[in-house]
């Protein structure tokens, strides 16, 4: 059974950026008028600073700009408000770019960075590369192994859109709710509504937030995640009033002890709390064909059904607050 970790979890949170939202290469940083900028971090490594930068490499040196870029996010600013990218004892050891996927392999040490500053100067060395025409994603490698979250899971290809969700927000703003929550009771054949008040990075989409949460087991006794262990989170989108969820190849393993209808709708019946959502579709690595088990077409518009419902948090399951922030283990 999956336990809630809520440094890891919030640090997903604000990623997205942990595991990526949507893959693929995507757009360029480079502004209208075709300048550039070099990333920072501020001294309390809280927020990134942008400041004016001039290449000295020709914008047709994709090579030479690569590794000016590089120099770049290992030196240490002029202004004493910002603070380098990277620590002293982390070394970018080496590069590869093919076809506009740059893949960048740092030494050991850059694993043991802190968690928010980590997300925030891997944020910041993506928005600095994509600058460079000809690549158009980037990924990280340590010490010869592909990066990780704090879950454990590959981040994978990334764009400016793996860091920002909702256009305009910092990468660092929080903000608070309270999200409708829809989970399997311990007998597997009935959901239990409960509700958690949740500080959340404003980057993360409603949608995800919700998702991420109902992956992970509640604290609260008396309920468990409906989702099949080791299901991992694809992407989630809403156009027109449709949640489209995608998620990865272990939501087909095979969950008997909790039945379908309550795996489906703890899905469809949570993300329907958000107001533009009136319907949801899920996926499995985008593919919409197929069943899900024997009684659930995936390419099957559903909608909210509280028919399974069998108890809330009123009932005398107490909410959960959760503290959303990057910080700690």
């Amino acid at each position: 059974m999956k336990k809630r970790k809520t440094g890891k979890y919030i640090a997903g949170m604000l990623l997205v950026l942990l595991t990526v939202l949507f893959a693929g290469c995507g757009s360029k940083q480079t502004g209208e008028d075709g300048s550039y900028h070099a990333y920072y971090l501020n001294k309390e490594a809280t927020r990134i600073i942008e400041e004016p930068y001039t290449p000295q490499a020709a914008d047709t040196d994709t090579e030479g700009m690569i590794e000016e870029f590089l120099q770049v996010i290992a030196q240490t600013p002029d202004k004493v408000e910002c603070r380098k990218l990277l620590h002293s004892n982390v070394e970018v050891t080496g590069y590869n770019l093919d076809g506009g996927q740059l893949s960048i392999t740092f030494s050991e040490a850059y694993a043991q960075m802190e968690v928010s500053e980590e997300i925030l100067c891997r944020a910041a060395i993506v928005r600095t590369m994509l600058q460079i025409p000809e690549i158009s994603c980037v990924s990280f490698n340590v010490a010869d192994l592909p990066l990780t979250d704090s879950k454990g899971n590959v981040v994978g290809l990334m764009t400016n859109e793996s860091f920002v969700e909702n256009p305009g927000e910092q990468i660092n703003a929080i903000q608070s709710a309270t999200i409708h929550l829809f989970f399997s009771n311990e007998a597997g054949d009935g959901l239990i509504e409960t509700t958690e008040e949740v500080q959340y990075s404003s980057n993360i989409s409603m949608e995800k937030l919700i998702m991420e949460h109902l992956l992970d087991d509640p604290t609260d006794k008396g309920m468990i995640s409906a989702i099949p262990q080791g299901t991992g989170l694809v992407n989630v989108a809403t156009t027109n009033g449709i949640c489209y969820v995608n998620l990865d190849e272990g939501f087909l393993n095979q969950q008997y002890n909790i039945q379908e209808p309550i795996v489906i709708y703890s899905i469809v019946n949570s993300l329907s709390e958000i107001p533009t959502v009136n319907k949801v579709q899920i996926s499995v690595n985008g593919d919409t064909n197929g069943m899900y088990r024997d009684s659930f077409a995936l390419d099957t518009l559903y909608e909210r059904n509280l028919d399974y419902v069998v108890g809330s948090d009123e009932d005398g399951i107490s909410s959960t607050e959760i503290m959303v922030t990057e910080s700690g283990e």
